[in-house]
């Protein structure tokens, strides 16, 4: 069910000063930069390795990166699972009483289906699921 960590998610105040360190102190290549506007969010994808660090800048303060930082400060925002059935996994979980923030998947970055699972299920980490295709019933709302 589980194929990866896709990628760790990390909160950001600026995402250009830190892309600069990612870049030129880890030696590290952005592979994808994107605004996705329904979270008001700057993403900015780094390969390593089979995974990703994400790094996520709020756009403005009410948007839940911005509420992210205002809270607890820059530092890690969730760990993604790269699911094979995105729809499968939910149901499952949905079963087992697993606390979840999103039970219908919605468009997330680099347009994969995403959703994620509240913090309070999984030791105080939120986590995501994501899938990288997409299926015709699912929701295309931001992530």
């Amino acid at each position: 069910m589980y194929l990866k960590v896709e990628h760790i998610g990390i909160a950001v105040k600026c995402l250009d000063s830190t892309l600069e360190m990612y870049e030129e102190g880890l030696g590290l290549t952005v592979a994808h930069l994107e605004e996705v506007p329904a979270q008001k969010t700057r993403v900015a994808m780094l390969p390593i390795g089979e995974s990703k660090i994400e790094l996520l800048e709020a756009m403005c303060p009410d948007s839940p990166i911005g509420r992210f930082l205002e809270k607890r400060g820059e530092g890690l925002h969730h760990i993604c699972l790269e699911v094979e059935n995105i729809t499968s996994a939910l149901d499952r979980m949905k079963t087992a009483g697993v606390k979840l923030i999103d039970e219908v998947p919605r468009r997330g970055a680099g347009g994969c289906l995403v959703a994620f699972i509240h913090p309070s299920a999984t030791g105080g980490v939120l986590i995501e699921l994501s899938q990288s295709r997409s299926e015709p019933e699912m929701t295309t709302e931001g992530s």
